[in-house]
């Protein structure tokens, strides 16, 4: 078999067999393929696609590219939630003890920010001492003891795809369906998990801006889950503002405890309770959502949620008084307001310039090797549909840098449109897959 025939072949739009996409992606991860020809091969599936045979052989052959996790001596389904990706998206952070609490099992391998988007270890890092690094056994014992951990991705866990993902950021594949399917199931299925539930972000904060471009990832996910015998649902849900009131990492970590204690935004609850309520359908311990519901309700209502979280923190070395005491997370000292520069209505909010904003307040990160500020973040005072007078304020920011501030000031003074008439907020979750 040569890599040369197979580029030819996917070029010519044939489709492959499993055994040359196999063969394929563990010659590159070898080594015995160069750049240049898996290059050739992703330009080539960029524009003749991927059926879903061909999708899910590429999708095993990346899982099975390094290390795969297996719970099999744990008793409880395994489940997992993946987000696209937004601003101010912290479900993760409450999802997961949530789920724990109801009776899952959740070993969630999460990933950084980068860009305008927020990333679960970085806000889970924003707890004094608390370690994303665990290894196999550590995670095992966690997970049989607490039925939740939250952890970084590896060097040996799918190496295919950090390879694949590099050579498709400097060749313009990035925005392939199929490739991004690929790249996100591999992962996911790698972690061990039985049921998958995906919230696939849509609007001006996300990767997906139009509802047809999410509808295709969305179902060419759940697809690959079908073929690959696993339990996959996605919702689809709007990114035209961001998540809750707090965009950050002490401030989103904050408002994750909140909404585990039974308060928190409504938007914020809505969200992580229909993608928790699908999990545990899909797991089949609730008969429909609003058995669902009741459970969630319950596990907030007993503290049992909240307890979970505080425990996580401690099995993975964090400091679980900040559970009760906000005041040991890092803060940035100086805080100031962006008013509203004229009276009217919210009619839009450029969300992926908030997350902007957030970076140039040293809160994200433009490479990969950047250091967070934990402590700076931005408070959403005013929301799309809201009413604003003049000179009231519409973000609330906490900064070090008077220079950082003023970048993000006009920023965020840039990001919002307030006029007449009133228009009514997209709806927060569009649809289910």
């Amino acid at each position: 078999m040569r890599a040369v025939d197979l580029i030819h072949a996917k070029r010519q739009g044939e489709r492959l067999d499993a055994e040359a996409i196999r063969w394929l992606i563990g010659e590159y991860v070898r080594d015995r393929i160069p750049d240049y020809q898996l290059a050739a091969w992703l330009m080539a599936v960029f524009f003749r696609g991927l059926d879903g045979d061909e999708l899910a052989a590429l999708t095993d052959a990346m899982l099975r590219s390094g290390e795969i996790f297996d719970w099999s001596g744990i008793e409880g389904v395994k489940a997992d939630k993946h987000s696209t990706g937004g601003v101010g998206d912290k479900v993760s952070l409450a999802l997961a003890p949530l789920a724990a609490a109801c009776g899952l099992i959740v070993p969630m391998v999460s990933g950084r920010g980068l860009g305008h988007t927020g990333g679960t270890l970085d806000k889970l890092e924003a707890i004094p001492g608390f370690k994303v690094n665990l290894t196999r056994a550590q995670m095992r014992r966690q997970l049989a003891r607490l039925g939740v951990a939250m952890m970084g991705q590896t060097d040996r866990f799918v190496p295919a795809d950090k390879r694949l993902y590099a050579l498709r950021d400097v060749t313009a594949t990035v925005e392939s369906i199929p490739l991004i399917a690929a790249s996100i199931m591999s992962k996911k299925l790698a972690e061990g998990a039985d049921v998958l539930v995906l919230d696939i972000k849509v609007g001006s904060g996300a990767f997906m801006k139009t509802t047809r471009e999410a509808r295709l990832l969305g179902r060419t996910m759940i697809e690959i889950g079908r073929k690959m015998n696993r339990r996959v649902a996605a919702l689809l849900t709007d990114m035209n503002q961001p998540l809750g009131r707090a965009v950050g990492h002490s401030n989103e970590v904050c408002e994750a405890i909140e909404l585990l204690r039974g308060g928190g935004p409504p938007d914020l609850k809505e969200v992580t309770w229909a993608l928790t309520a699908r999990m545990l359908t899909l797991a089949g311990l609730a008969r429909d959502a609003a058995a669902a519901r009741e459970r969630l309700d319950a596990a907030v209502a007993s503290g049992a949620a909240l307890d979970r979280f505080r425990r996580m923190i401690e099995w993975q070395q964090g400091d679980p008084r900040v559970v009760d005491d906000a005041r040991r997370l890092p803060w940035a000292r100086r805080e100031a307001v962006v008013p509203a520069p004229a009276t009217g209505w919210l009619t839009r909010i450029d969300t992926r310039q908030i997350g902007l904003a957030l970076a140039a307040l040293g809160g994200g990160r433009r490479t990969k090797e950047d250091r967070i500020d934990y402590g700076v973040g931005i408070d959403v005072e005013r929301r799309l549909g809201d009413r604003a007078e003049r000179g009231e304020p519409l973000f609330r920011v906490h900064y070090r840098k008077q220079r950082d501030w003023e970048t993000a000031r006009r920023m965020l003074t840039a990001a919002v449109t307030i006029s007449e008439p009133r228009k009514r907020p997209p709806r927060l979750i569009m649809e289910e897959l």
